[in-house]
């Protein structure tokens, strides 16, 4: 009989370091077999994403930080279809904005960690990231004071009250990546 794989959940704000924790995770446990999935990979279509109007200026946006931008229903079903089946892995990281917010997907995380990192340090990061991604300055901000800000208020900062653990996504450093690897270490082998 196969054992369950211990499933980690990572959430956090945009740009706050979901996936470069989820990385040196990964690192730091690479005698383990894991699979991470990244909430980012079940993004629908963008016809199918939904369109916000902005609260103060009353632009309407693909409105990428709502639920209903992803199919986390479909993230459920593969997540469950995993755990049951388990190709053996011994650890599921999954990753992303909402991880701790759909309750479904909540409810199968053995170990729930949120990344905190101030939200000036965060535009700054995702103004860098986006622009590589050849977005301009103005169309970063505009959306993030528009719509992001609201939409992390409304779902991931409540979110951080269900983790586990919250890690500083400011300054990460090898004692927190140590204790989460020793504490996730410490689970797998006596499961």
């Amino acid at each position: 009989m196969r054992k369950k794989p211990f499933v980690v959940g990572i959430a956090g704000g945009t740009a706050s370091g979901k996936t470069t924790l989820c990385i040196n995770l990964e690192n730091a446990l690479a005698g383990y077999k894991i699979l991470a999935i990244h909430m980012d990979s079940y993004f629908k279509a963008d016809k199918d994403i939904p369109r916000a109007t902005a609260f103060v200026t009353g632009k309407i946006y693909a409105d990428h930080n709502h639920p209903e931008t992803m199919d986390l229903n479909k993230l459920n079903s593969d997540l469950e279809n995993i755990i049951q089946t388990n190709e053996d892995y011994d650890i599921v990281i999954v990753e992303g904005l909402l991880t701790l917010w759909h309750d479904d997907i909540f409810g199968k995380l053995d170990f729930k960690i949120f990344v905190d990192c101030r939200a000036d340090e965060r535009i700054v990061r995702r103004i860098k990231r986006n622009m590589q991604w050849g977005l301009s300055f103005d169309e970063i901000t505009d959306v993030y004071l528009d719509m992001v800000r609201y939409r992390h208020e409304e779902y991931a900062e409540p979110s951080k009250w269900r983790a586990d653990i919250i890690i500083n996504g400011s300054n990460p450093t090898e004692v927190s990546l140590g204790a989460l690897t020793a504490y996730i270490k410490e689970k797998v082998n006596h499961v």
